[in-house]
């Protein structure tokens, strides 16, 4: 039996530690925080609900997997999961808006023609066909293999199997998303569709490679789900089953260094007041056998004060330059309407404003695109009487988010650009709360938001690996492979957990 000490309590952190306990070893978890859950958390007021990290689930097999591996309960009898049908809802620039269903490829080609015009149905139905080649190539090295040190074939190599264009007398094919929707969709309503799966992890469609185009098939192929009671439930339900499995929690616990023995990872280092054995509650010092962090490539470097990853190792931008979120959530007078969309995306009026303002906030703020979720769950408001509403958007962590004429101002053009998914806005709103990035900065540690780790483009999409330079220390979470989303976070709990109980001989999760 091992000593495994884990740094935060995130979502990755947690399914690593559920699975390395019922391998029979000793867990201990320290979060510097008083909850677990790490992006996972909920505001209340007046009996209104809301989360304020994701709001909806992907590919949900990553967490029933997680379950049934972990214990006798499977999912679903630890929380409700519902189906959102219609999967989203779209209004464009230019005013047209469509209804997509829900993992029905015949049934979005079918709305894409009645909405955009007929022909936009197909073409987003062939470049689908052409994501899953992308998907199946990338699937496994990709998402749940360890990322070996031959990454470099990820790196290099676009599986995305771009159709050729003819253009100045050249044949090319596309190389970024945004070349994608302007060559193969042809329609800058399907390009917005196409570009908004990328711009909700803060990825520029401009420079994102074509492989992205496995985002949006991951929601067509698997679907997107509703956590009832908030996706705050998901996280109780992964705290609980690792508590069943004798995972110890110390909340408040702020890990300052990691200590090395030997030339590898042999505890932690917290604040506090005297040395003490491993798991023994608070003090400086908990020895371990493997450290295991859920922590930003930047906080990770201090904790151990040299490089983790070799010369030539993969890439990956640093903590501070990634875009955050910054969200709106709206307490409404009058139910929600019947028919009322989950989720509706407000796509930007000037798509280039909304980059260049992600890409180089001195630009000054423009309009974003605002996803808004009207959840159909009464667990989240007081009563029938009334409806608790998330709206959200990507933007960039270095604007001035601290001087409150621009936070506010940022707030108004948001609730604006909601008013197109909820009728009546201005007349039903009972108040408003704002957060910035710099609130989940706060409360998790980390303002941004990771992206999923893409192939192709140099390298730079992809995330460093599970592994370090220092034996004994791992990576786990989302700025890890492979990368950010809640079915990556879990995804790189299983790598991490594999690759402690079987060692460096291990392939990948099944």
């Amino acid at each position: 039996m091992a000593r495994i000490a884990v740094i935060g309590a995130g979502m990755g952190a947690m399914a690593a530690a559920a699975r390395l306990a019922v391998a029979g070893h000793r867990v201990v978890v320290y979060e510097r925080t008083e909850t677990y859950g790490g992006a996972l958390r909920r505001f209340e007021r007046d009996g209104f609900r809301f989360d304020t990290g994701p709001g909806l689930l992907p590919l949900p097999a990553v967490y029933r997997d997680l379950f049934v591996k972990t214990g006798k309960e499977p999912l679903e009898d630890c929380v409700e999961l519902v189906q959102v049908d219609p999967s989203s809802r779209h209004v464009f620039a230019d005013g047209t808006a469509v209804s997509l269903p829900n993992a029905s490829r015949a049934g979005v080609v079918s709305a894409l023609d009645e909405a955009l015009g007929a022909g936009t149905g197909q073409r987003w139905g062939d470049f689908l066909v052409r994501a899953r080649e992308a998907w199946d190539r990338t699937r496994r090295p990709l998402l749940e293999e360890p990322l070996w040190r031959n990454w470099a074939v990820l790196a290099e190599r676009e599986p995305y199997p771009s159709v050729p264009h003819r253009r100045l007398l050249r044949t090319r094919r596309a190389g970024t998303l945004a070349e994608v929707g302007t060559w193969e969709l042809r329609d800058p309503r399907l390009a917005a569709l196409l570009e908004s799966h990328a711009l909700a992890y803060g990825l520029d469609p401009r420079v994102a490679p074509a492989s992205a185009a496995v985002l949006p098939y991951m929601e067509h192929a698997f679907g997107i789900w509703h956590v009832r009671g908030g996706m705050r439930e998901l996280a109780r339900a992964v705290h609980e089953r690792c508590l069943a499995r004798r995972v110890e929690f110390v909340f408040g616990a702020e890990v300052t260094g990691i200590l090395e023995k030997d030339g590898r990872a042999a505890g932690v280092e917290l604040a506090g007041g005297t040395s003490q054995a491993f798991g023994s509650g608070g003090g400086t010092v908990a020895e371990a056998d493997h450290v295991v962090a859920d922590v930003d490539p930047v906080r990770l470097r201090g904790l151990t004060g040299h490089p983790l990853d070799a010369e030539g190792d993969v890439r990956a931008e640093t903590a501070a330059a990634r875009p955050g979120r910054f969200t709106v959530l709206l307490a409404l007078r009058g139910a929600r309407e019947a028919g009322a969309a989950h989720r509706t995306v407000v796509h930007a009026p000037d798509r280039d404003a909304e980059l260049d303002f992600l890409t180089s906030p001195g630009a000054g703020p423009a309009r974003p695109a605002v996803t808004v979720l009207r959840p159909d769950d009464p667990a989240l408001c007081p009563d029938a009487d009334h409806e608790s509403v998330v709206v959200s958007a990507t933007v960039p962590t270095e604007a001035d988010w601290e001087r409150e004429s621009t936070v506010e101002g940022f707030a108004d053009m948001m609730v604006e650009a909601a008013g197109a998914a909820l009728p009546g806005l201005r007349e039903r709103l009972i108040w408003r709360e704002v957060r910035t990035p710099g609130h989940s900065a706060a409360e998790t540690g980390a303002g941004p938001v990771p992206a999923p780790a893409l192939a192709a483009g140099g390298g730079r999409f992809l995330h460093p690996a599970n592994t370090t330079r220092l034996p004994g220390l791992y990576r786990v979470g989302g700025w890890s492979h492979p990368g950010g989303g809640l079915p990556h976070a879990g995804m790189s709990g299983a790598l991490v957990a594999g690759l402690i109980v079987e060692g460096p001989d291990f392939r990948g999760s099944q």
